[in-house]
């Protein structure tokens, strides 16, 4: 896998944290940059940690599915930029935020932070059944990750909810691409 394509997972992975980044910056009265940093790092770690743990449970299938990876690979791609795409485009409950002032505790920030890194446990699966080193993508999806969330928190005073769904529309495609850029070398080098 090329490093082009491992930073563009690595920005794909950090859309989602960095929607949610914006939303949380909006509800912020006054967001510090330590504030912004210490979500940043929050996020970021979980989000290094689940393509780990991902990829540990693909190189445990890898001998039962070895003959179609790719296109593993590929479905896991698309289902998650489908998926992000989606959410990007879903309008949200004006009511269902019921005190942003709660939203910011240790506790709020990693549980948010986990549930934007599911996609990236996907899509350690799929790497899995790819020839990528795991640690490097795993570093540059948790650095991603701290760089946008950490930049999203102190936009999203300024920004609200304009950025937050387009990143995540953006973040999508990059996914499917890459999935079919996977898909396409791999069918090429087999022809």
């Amino acid at each position: 896998m090329s490093p082009v394509s491992i930073l563009l997972i690595g920005f794909a992975m950090s859309t989602d944290a960095f929607a949610a980044a914006i939303g949380k910056g909006a509800a912020m009265r006054k967001p510090l940059f330590r504030d912004a940093l210490r979500a940043g790092l929050i996020f970021g770690a979980i989000e290094a940690i689940t393509p780990i743990i991902g990829w540990l449970l693909g190189r445990a299938a890898l001998q039962y599915v070895e003959a179609y990876d790719h296109w593993i690979a590929f479905g896991l791609l698309l289902a998650l930029g489908i998926h992000m795409m989606v959410n990007g485009l879903r309008t949200d409950d004006p009511q269902e935020d019921e005190d942003p002032s709660r939203h910011h505790g240790f506790w709020r920030l990693a549980i948010t932070g986990f549930a934007t890194s599911i996609d990236a446990m996907a899509v350690g699966i799929g790497l899995a059944f790819l020839d990528v080193h795991i640690g490097v993508v795993a570093v540059v999806i948790g650095l991603c990750t701290l760089t946008m969330v950490t930049a999203g928190i102190m936009l999203g005073r300024a920004l609200g909810n304009l950025v937050g769904k387009r990143a995540e529309i953006i973040g999508g495609v990059i996914l499917m691409a890459i999935g079919a850029t996977i898909l396409y070398e791999h069918l090429s080098g087999a022809a």
